[in-house]
């Protein structure tokens, strides 16, 4: 796995290839379906998102070389795909590389931040809000 920036420039490219917005959200959807599901049992208030206007669960599992994996689920097809991009950028990084990378700088640069309803943007800043705790917690 290359680094986080890395990652985002891959997702980047791929955004610039489908052009408009409606595309985009589509093709955001789409990642969306290839989430994991979750348990019912991780479908659990301990792992609810608080701030997003959907259902959001994150599920991290810290891994034996001190990485955190991510998996999450929500109960609506946009806020999934957003997730999956979360996910993407975030699960099986090292704290330190978490906590360095500007999730809001990114979320920019993919175009997300104008394209998204103040509540889904305030959703995501919640997910990684998230992720930034679990990662400080073990950095």
């Amino acid at each position: 796995m290359g680094a986080i920036q890395d990652e985002l420039a891959e997702l980047s490219a791929e955004f610039e290839i489908l052009g408009d917005w409606e595309e985009r959200y589509r093709y955001v959807i789409d990642l969306g379906k290839d989430l994991a599901p979750l348990t019912d049992a991780e479908r659990s208030d301990a792992n609810k998102v608080r701030g997003c206007a959907s259902q959001v669960w994150l599920v991290t599992e810290p891994q034996s070389d001190g990485a955190l994996k991510f998996r999450g689920d929500s109960d609506a097809h946009i806020v999934r795909g957003l997730i999956a991009i979360v996910l993407r950028l975030f699960s099986g990084r090292q704290p330190a590389e978490i906590l360095a990378f500007d999730a809001e700088a990114a979320f920019e640069t993919l175009g997300l931040k104008g394209a998204l309803s103040q509540q889904r943007s305030n959703g995501l800043a919640s997910m990684v809000a998230r992720i930034r705790r679990d990662a400080e917690v073990r950095a």
